[in-house]
């Protein structure tokens, strides 16, 4: 670890850190990783994206200027974050048991996806929220793999599908993928 450069305290697959390596990358900010474990002792998890901004807002702004746009960021970033991520977490998911673990987390993920896709109608143009790439993208793209995991059928979210194919093609979305992190384990490596 380099003195005076950030540290990330990352899981391989925490759709939390995933968020956070993604605004790293566009932000260019070359940052340490510390591998924790999100089973282990309960797990820990920080929020840090708005802060990321609001310290260092370029090169890439992640909340727009345009306080309408940046109260639809919020809006879905929070959709995502709060209202879908959540429910199909590991500790939800051993609370509902595990013969019905996958139905449940289809269910919350359809639902939350139903609303999400809603949304985007309105809000998105290339990405979540017109052209600029935003916080809501960090969101959309770990919850997408999330529901590819639990085999939810992404058909009936074409907005969905879109921006998360375009964004998958971008450097920033590609090295901090789940899949390319240190701690990854080898039958999760890409």
């Amino acid at each position: 670890m380099q003195a005076g450069k950030p540290v990330l305290y990352s899981y391989f697959r925490s759709s939390c850190s995933w968020r956070v390596r993604i605004a790293l990358a566009l932000k260019g900010i070359d940052y340490d990783i510390l591998p924790i474990s999100l089973i282990k002792d309960g797990g820990q998890q920080l929020a840090i994206i708005e802060y990321l901004e609001e310290t260092r807002p370029t090169p890439v702004r992640l909340l727009p200027q345009d306080p309408k746009k940046r109260a639809h960021v919020r809006m879905i970033s929070d959709l995502i974050a709060s209202g879908i991520q959540p429910l199909q977490n590991l500790s939800v998911l051993k609370k509902v048991g595990q013969e019905t673990q996958l139905a449940w987390a289809q269910a919350v993920i359809n639902s939350g996806f139903g609303a999400l896709e809603h949304v985007l109608q309105s809000t998105a143009g290339k990405y979540c929220v017109g052209n600029e790439i935003s916080m809501a993208d960090l969101c959309l793209v770990p919850q997408v793999a999330n529901a590819e995991r639990f085999k939810v059928d992404l058909s009936s979210y074409p907005t969905i599908n879109r921006i998360n194919k375009t964004l998958l093609t971008m450097e920033a979305f590609q090295v901090s993928h789940p899949s390319r992190q240190p701690d990854t384990p080898p039958e999760f490596q890409a």
